[in-house]
């Protein structure tokens, strides 16, 4: 029977990490490999947004080699391979989309983001990756503005903490927002700060704050 795209990939990948395959693919581990996928992901993103099809097609599968080879690594160690991660992956399609393939009914995008964070809390429950806080979840490796947009995102929807999310007087247009963040980066470099660094910083005060007033009200 003739392999499938995906089998073919998956042997590839088994044969460049065996005793004579590649030295560079038999010196890597998930550490070595970690902030590999970041790149292809950013990759992608420019190839989106040039709406670039070739570049698109072509930096998928380099991200789809990151999962593939990450797979191996864990398949080598008898931890999971590839076919249990799209099984997985599979399965919690379907469990947090009861509205598609259950009897739930939701009207709309917000519903949807609702019922997933209630799926995912309660599927974690009682786990080592249990989320005891709304603003649990957020990966620490986003980019400064990133992880506080998407802090401040999951602070607005849980009553005590949107309370803290009055914004200060802004410009009127997006555009005149946009300039004058920029202005800011510019500022703090002609201080000698890091505007990424800064952010993380106050981020960080922010979310005890927020955490400490979300226990108070538990």
């Amino acid at each position: 029977m003739k392999e499938t795209p995906i089998q073919r990939v998956c042997h590839i990948m088994a044969r460049l990490r065996a005793p004579d395959g590649c030295p560079w693919d038999q010196e890597q581990n998930h550490h070595s490999l970690r902030f590999h996928a970041v790149e292809e992901v950013y990759e992608l993103i420019d190839a989106i947004e040039m709406e670039n099809d070739g570049e698109m097609r072509e930096e998928l599968g380099d991200l789809l080699l990151q999962v593939i080879f990450h797979c191996q690594l864990a398949h080598e160690r008898k931890a999971f391979d590839f076919d249990t991660v799209c099984n997985e992956l599979a399965d919690k399609l379907v469990r947090r989309h009861p509205h598609v393939f259950g009897d739930k009914t939701i009207e709309d995008v917000e519903g949807v983001w609702t019922q997933w964070e209630a799926i995912k809390r309660s599927e974690k429950k009682g786990t080592l990756e249990e989320r005891h806080s709304a603003l649990d979840g957020i990966p620490r490796h986003l980019p400064a503005l990133q992880y506080a947009e998407k802090m401040t995102k999951k602070a607005r929807k849980v009553a005590p903490l949107s309370d803290h999310l009055q914004a200060p007087s802004l410009p009127e247009s997006a555009d005149q927002f946009a300039e004058a963040l920029l202005d800011q980066v510019i500022a703090a470099q002609a201080k000698g700060w890091s505007p990424e660094i800064l952010l993380r910083e106050a981020i960080r005060r922010r979310e005890q704050t927020w955490r400490a007033v979300e226990a108070n009200h538990s």
